[in-house]
């Protein structure tokens, strides 16, 4: 029997070893995340394990939730030891979950801690992991440094200021912290606060938003802005329809009619985000930064913990609308014109995997000798698991080439959530070692090196052009 997540953990043949060998001290190219930058410029150091393990982390909120674990112990006002206990209990309880292997990798990976956590021993490991916390060697720079964090894309607003990215590079901080370009107030035209919005978008550019040229323009504007601060990266999320044809007249009276107060039909809807995509993508090929498209949450499912809580607070699902019609017309109709920025294609429900695959295979050509121009994205999300990434390798691999790939990212608000990373380099080794030794592919263990070095930090580098 192996012993519980030791050095080869996961790696259950010679080769996938070698290989895990060659890429566990690679340089992580974290592309998307939901970190502070103002935390990272102010170097924050974080009181007790309560507060950098469960403040924030919705993917720990539901299965506590789950556990049967009273909201005050959750969101609420319990105190910090408390509400780490009841993470202990409902950790135990996380067996097949990815929860238990992330919870354990970073306690041995930041605090060299290897006994499992659970009710009994958790009194002892939240004293002991405090203790380094209280110590200026674990404020949030030297936690990123201590995973060898290269480069770090946060998710930020076209009105945002930029102020701590700006901060953060005039410190000298050797870790590269960019803004990534997330438009998505500005095309949700079925929220109840849009016009409020381009209210608040027209006064960040000085000039009245009434039409979709002007919006463009506003638009266009803060993305210069955020390139002048390193952006190399946009992000959309496509929750519902996203692209029904449509004219730029169409769309204008569409505009002019949601900012009177009208209600608009998803088709409406629909029509005003396939044009503002479309237009949106346009922008980045001419300003050469890559396209992410997420597509498939159902948000907010609970009304009542909404109306109590906000978003982003673990009531969130996956949907199961069939997009994939939507999604050729969206592409083809920025790639008619050559005008399709690289493009990164994530899919929350997995029923969704080998579709996108499929898709980006037939928008990958360019003169420009771009390696998977058009490439399905991570694991992502509720698809962030053992099984799904293995899924989305062996999906890359049967419907295209999994050598182009730019790996793993965190999707995370964690500064602890970085041996992701590892777990993912892992099962990609463990996945490509198992094809060598069951003799699917020769044991050349120079360019196998190389092609796992590539996937988990190189090709991100020169795809984004970082």
């Amino acid at each position: 029997m192996m012993k519980f997540m030791d050095k080869d953990f996961l790696l259950s043949n010679d080769t996938a070893k070698e290989l895990f060998s060659a890429v566990k001290d690679e340089p992580i190219i974290d592309f998307h995340n939901h970190l502070n930058p103002k935390e990272i410029y102010e170097d924050k150091c974080f009181d007790n394990m309560a507060e950098v393990w469960l403040g924030g982390d919705h993917y720990k909120w539901r299965a506590m939730r789950a556990n049967g674990v009273s909201e005050r112990l959750i969101t609420g006002d319990g105190a910090p030891f408390d509400k780490f206990m009841a993470w202990a209990d409902t950790v135990q309880n996380l067996i097949g979950n990815p929860l238990y292997h992330w919870t354990h990798l970073e306690l041995q990976r930041y605090f060299g801690i290897e006994e499992p956590l659970s009710p009994h021993t958790a009194e002892d490991i939240w004293n002991k992991c405090n203790d380094k916390l209280h110590k200026k060697e674990y404020s949030v720079r030297n936690l990123l440094r201590m995973q060898n964090v290269s480069v770090l894309c946060t998710t930020d607003d076209p009105v945002d200021n930029l102020m701590w990215h700006k901060k953060i590079r005039e410190d000298g901080f050797e870790i590269k912290v960019l803004p990534s370009f997330r438009p998505e107030k500005a095309i949700g035209i079925e929220k109840e606060g849009f016009a409020d919005y381009i209210k608040k978008l027209s006064e960040t550019v000085g000039f009245e938003i009434g039409s979709t040229e002007t919006l463009l323009k506003a638009l266009e504007l803060r993305l210069e802005f955020f390139l002048e601060n390193g952006c190399r990266v946009s992000d959309h999320s496509l929750e519902s329809t996203f692209f029904v044809p449509t004219t730029k007249e169409e769309v204008d009276e569409l505009l002019k009619k949601k900012l009177s107060g009208a209600v608009l039909s998803e088709e409406e809807q629909g029509k005003f985000r396939g044009y503002m995509l479309t237009e949106l993508g346009r922008l980045y090929s001419k300003h050469d930064i890559v396209m992410q498209l997420h597509i498939g949450a159902i948000r907010n499912n609970s009304e009542r913990f909404f109306k109590k809580l906000g978003p982003d607070t673990g009531f969130d699902a996956l949907n199961d609308f069939n997009y994939a019609p939507q999604l050729s017309a969206l592409l083809s109709a920025m790639d008619l014109r050559d005008e399709l920025p690289r493009t990164i294609l994530y899919c929350l429900n997995p029923k969704d995997t080998e579709m996108l695959v499929a898709m980006a295979g037939t928008f990958c050509s360019n003169e420009k000798n771009i390696k998977g121009k058009v490439q399905p994205g991570a694991a992502w999300w509720f698809c962030d698991h053992k099984n799904g990434m293995e899924r989305q390798i062996e999906s890359m691999s049967d419907g295209g080439l999994i050598s182009t790939s730019i790996g793993m990212l965190t999707d995370s608000r964690s500064f602890l959530s970085f041996p992701r990373h590892e777990l993912y380099r892992r099962i990609l080794c463990n996945k490509i070692g198992s094809w060598v030794e069951n003799g699917e592919y020769p044991k050349d263990m120079g360019y196998l090196s190389n092609l796992v070095k590539n996937i988990c930090g190189r090709n991100a580098v020169e795809y984004f052009g970082f």
